[in-house]
């Protein structure tokens, strides 16, 4: 990050009385160590979530099961779309810390609502009939509610552990964020493995108990830190600062170049400069005696951060994939080892696996290398080079995924069936692709955002999850409304043994393709 940038709000960081934070009282690996503690009982929360309330609100609530989907994907776009906002608030009025108690108690009363409920037959419609309007309004708050906080979390665990973290530090930062990722992971894989399993044998109250206290405890461990963590003072609003800057610069396009800018600027943004370069028009705003050199770099850097985040949405729009056609495909599979039946929702957990093996892998060779002293600016280690991996081998996994949809159709008019194991290879590419990406999106997002917009910024990466599930609905429907114009609908089938899913996985791979390529336009701008 431009050292120039951290003129907007750069006040020391403080302690929980307020005053200056002394880096051997306050901060370091124990504090960020905190952070990763308490996303491990978060994301088990937000995944079990993710994976139980459809059946929860088809079953208990007698809602339909498409409307069941629907509201799930409405409640996850919500909860993580909403961490801009957070993040927003965060960066501009209130600290990270402030942000996260708040919107942790707001997802802890979602969650006591919505076990009360599950445990009040009053709250619950007669067998075959739907929701009362105050059964529905309770059920809808108590979501929202819970939704809402998830959004606070999201926004703000992350950056407030590398808050405690040395910012000159960048390999201590890259590690930390790694490590983060694994708790993100890690928090999933419990709620895969076992959460399901507890909801299964102990019904819907039970599962909504554990969350209850899961999300008290990440509460009271977070806040246990209270008096060792270092706090950001907020900044005022970045979004006003950049719009000032864009609508000046608009104001001044016809103003000519020679008219004197302010702070000497032919000394501070010499044409050497990349970031004069950089979205150049944006300089015209300098012109103004109240737009300072920091603002306008800070513009830049934001606009610059937009364009990688715009081409990392059809990675998680691949990844969704997992969630919905991956697992039918299994449903329609021979599952059987033995005796024993493999379950279909079983095999997302192949990924989570994945992702947690690689993260060890990773940090271990750079711990050795780093021993050898081979520095942190090996390529590999860089999180834009990182995430330009994952968005490759995306593609190529929807090729691949393509291939074995065709082998499993073939298969299934030779009147045989493919063993679910064909299924490991796009999901083993979807695995590393994930990983490398969202791991990379995190660090690089925080690293390169501006000191005041770095909850914003953080946020960005989970805003990218909600788009890329929101996209791919909207492709589908798009796929499935074009192609019957030309005869055959993919998804017209009575399930995927009718439907052509080998050809959509096919689009995919063209798409992510293309959008590789405007990846490796703007990293190499950046």
């Amino acid at each position: 990050m431009d050292p120039e940038l951290s003129d907007i709000g750069s006040d020391e960081y403080t302690d929980f009385k307020g005053k200056a934070a002394d880096r051997r009282k306050h901060g370091g690996i124990r504090a960020a160590s905190l952070a990763c503690v308490v996303e491990i009982m978060q994301s088990l929360i937000i995944s079990c979530n993710g994976i139980t309330l459809v059946d929860y609100f088809f079953k208990s609530m007698h809602y339909s099961v498409a409307y069941s989907s629907n509201m799930v994907t409405n409640f996850l776009g919500t909860a993580f779309l909403s961490s801009i906002i957070w993040g927003f608030i965060s960066d501009s009025y209130l600290t990270r810390f402030t942000i996260f108690v708040f919107s942790g108690g707001l997802q802890l009363m979602g969650l006591l609502m919505l076990t009360y409920q599950a445990q009040n037959p009053n709250l619950q419609p007669p067998e075959n009939q739907k929701p009362s309007t105050i059964q529905a309004l309770y059920l809808y708050i108590g979501l929202y509610c819970t939704a809402m906080g998830i959004g606070g979390v999201r926004s703000t665990l992350a950056a407030h552990g590398a808050d405690q973290l040395d910012q000159t530090n960048k390999s201590l930062i890259s590690s930390y964020f790694s490590w983060y990722f694994f708790s993100v992971c890690a928090g999933s894989l419990l709620s895969s493995g076992v959460m399901v399993s507890l909801e299964q044998k102990y019904g819907w109250s039970t599962s909504f108990m554990i969350m209850v206290f899961v999300s008290s405890l990440a509460l009271c461990t977070f806040v246990s830190g209270f008096s060792i963590y270092r706090y950001k003072r907020p900044a005022g609003s970045p979004v006003n600062r950049i719009i000032q800057v864009i609508v000046t610069s608009i104001r001044n396009t016809m103003v000519p170049t020679t008219e004197s800018l302010n702070h000497d600027v032919t000394e501070q943004l010499l044409p050497k400069e990349t970031s004069y370069n950089k979205f150049k028009f944006l300089n015209k705003a300098l012109i103004d005696q109240n737009i300072s050199v920091a603002q306008v770099k800070e513009t830049k850097t934001f606009l610059g951060l937009l364009s990688i985040f715009l081409t990392t949405i059809m990675v998680n729009c691949s990844v969704a994939q997992i969630l919905t056609f991956s697992v039918q495909q299994g449903n329609l599979m021979n599952r059987n080892i033995h005796s024993f039946t493999i379950p279909t929702q079983s095999l997302a957990i192949i990924p989570i696996i994945i992702s947690l093996t690689f993260i060890i892998i990773f940090e271990q060779l750079k711990h050795m290398n780093k021993k050898k002293g081979i520095t942190s600016n090996n390529k590999f280690y860089q999180p834009l080079f990182r995430m330009g991996m994952g968005l490759s081998l995306v593609s190529v996994s929807m090729f691949v995924a393509s291939i074995m949809e065709s082998k499993r159709l073939e298969a299934f008019k030779n009147g045989s069936t493919l063993s679910v194991f064909w299924l490991l290879f796009q999901y083993i590419l979807l695995g590393f692709s994930d990983t490398l990406t969202l791991g990379g999106m995190l660090e690089f997002f925080y690293s390169e955002a501006p000191e005041s917009m770095r909850s914003i910024c953080t946020s960005l990466s989970w805003c990218s999850s909600s788009m890329g599930m929101f996209v791919s609905s909207v492709l589908v429907t798009i796929s499935n409304s074009i192609s019957g114009r030309f005869g055959m609908e993919w998804f017209g089938g009575k399930d995927l043994n009718h439907s052509r899913l080998d050809l959509f996985y096919a689009l995919l791979g063209v798409i992510n393709f293309f959008n590789f390529s405007l990846y490796f336009y703007f990293a190499k701008r950046y």
